[in-house]
Order: C-alpha cells, then sequence, then structure tokens
C-alpha cells in the first residue's frame, strides 16, 4: 500500500533523511520510533507531500510520485487529490474553532469530494460513533477535552475515506489520562484492517499494535523488525540504547 525507495530531504545543509526505503502492506501497521529529531515526522509529512523530498519515489496505493533530479514536481491539484487517500492525524488537532464536531466532521466530504450533506451528515455521525463522541456532535472544540479533540481528528480524517492513516505523534500532546482513550480508536482501526503509519513515543502500544517496528536515528533507518522481537531484543547498539530509556524494555 505504500512504497518508498531511496527518499532524501534536506533543509538548507542539514540532512534530516538519508535515502529511506520502506514499504507497508495492505491492511499493515507500521510503528516508527526514535528520538526526537531522527526524521520520523518528516518522512511521515513527505509520505503525504506536505514536505517535499528532494529526491527519490513515493508511492500510495496507485498513486505515484518520483522526485529524483531533473524530474518536474507534481502540481497542486495533483497533491490535494493525493492526500485525500492519505488520512493524516497530527500532534496538535487543527480543528475549525467555529464549526461544532459534526461541522468539523463533514467539512472534508462536502468541500472537496462534493458529497451532499444530508449524506455527509449521516456518514459523520456514524464516525463520530465509531470514536465515541456521538454525543458531542453540537458541541464546539474550545468546550473539548485534548482526548476528544484528537478523537474528533481522527474521525475527521476517516471521513475522507483515505486507504492509509498516518499519525504524527498523535498522543504527545495529550495528558496522561487522556491519551488511552486515542489509542483505544487507533487499537479498532488497526483490528479493522486500516493501513496505519504510526510515529509514536508510546513504546508498550507500539509493541502491541504494530505489525512491524522502525528505529530511526539521525534521518536514517537503523533496525526494523516485527514489532516485539525488535522492541524486546533489539540487535543494534542504538535501538538499545534509545529503549533503555523505557521500563518495559526487555520485559
Amino acid at each position: 500500500m505504500i512504497h518508498i525507495s531511496n527518499l532524501s530531504k534536506k533543509y538548507d545543509d542539514t540532512v534530516v533523511l538519508r535515502d529511506i526505503s520502506l514499504t507497508v502492506a495492505k491492511g499493515e501497521v507500521l510503528a516508527l520510533i526514535g528520538a526526537s529529531g531522527s526524521g520520523k515526522s518528516t518522512l511521515l509529512r513527505c509520505i503525504n507531500l506536505l514536505v517535499q523530498p528532494d529526491g527519490g519515489t513515493v508511492r500510495v496505493g496507485d498513486s505515484s510520485f518520483d522526485f529524483s533530479s531533473g524530474k518536474r514536481a507534481p502540481g497542486d491539484a495533483l497533491q490535494a487529490k493525493f492526500r485525500t487517500s492519505t488520512g493524516m492525524v497530527f500532534q496538535h488537532f487543527n480543528l475549525f474553532p467555529h464549526m461544532n464536531v459534526i461541522e468539523n466532521v463533514m467539512e472534508g466530504p462536502v468541500t472537496v469530494l462534493k458529497t451532499p450533506k444530508s449524506k455527509a451528515r449521516e456518514d459523520a455521525h456514524q464516525l463520530l460513533q465509531r470514536v465515541g463522541l456521538a454525543h458531542k456532535e453540537k458541541t464546539y472544540p474550545n468546550r473539548l477535552s485534548g482526548g476528544e479533540k484528537q478523537r474528533v481528528a481522527i474521525a475527521r480524517a476517516l471521513a475522507m475515506r483515505p486507504n492509509v492513516m498516518l499519525f504524527d505523534e498523535a498522543t504527545s500532546a495529550l495528558d496522561p489520562e487522556l491519551v488511552g482513550e486515542v489509542l483505544t480508536v487507533m487499537r479498532d482501526l488497526a483490528r479493522e484492517g486500516m493501513t496505519m503509519l504510526i510515529v509514536t513515543h508510546e513504546i508498550d502500544f507500539a509493541r502491541e499494535i504494530a505489525d512491524r517496528v522502525i528505529f530511526m536515528k539521525d534521518g536514517v533507518v537503523m533496525e526494523e523488525g516485527p514489532a516485539k522481537q525488535l522492541i524486546d531484543n533489539p540487535s543494534k547498539p542504538e535501538t538499545q540504547a534509545f529503549l533503555s530509556n523505557f521500563h518495559s524494555f526487555g520485559h
């Protein structure tokens, strides 16, 4: 479902991604772990074309983009169309403050996909039920907890019927007691067979939910493997050093 080949990105003289290649099969959950600044979020944004790579190829589903030197960059319309198939959930919720919860979820389908409002409302209601927030449909974002806002953001991304869901530190801005409710929704999505690429610091969650884990350091894939195997028995010293910061490492 996702195929990345030789992806690179730099800002001025700082290399953020070095020759990254990875694949995510349909229905697979891949977790990206590593210290802040290792390039995980940039990689996710390159996959969604929110950041334009300097080299390499990105393919999601049937859409493929080549950023090798000499190739023309995809136009805005093509990029926008591509993004409708890749749902993205950010660390910060980016909800529209002037719209209530159900209007936030309806907005993309109505504006971008031209879904009739009655159908979009019906779909949004079902999605809000799915994330446990049907009772908050008419509430405005400023009346929601952080966990509720993030669950609305997930419903909003799902409303575009994406082939792939990208999660960029979806729980890191939340108070600890609110993390669980968001992880529960992500867990349910994984069980339903959604293809997911997750950047996370929740190591126990990555071990439980992911099929595979990739450990990144300094813009390079240092190690990858089955989630439990890599987290419980990492082979590279760099991975061991990173995971030793987490209590559950080795258990």
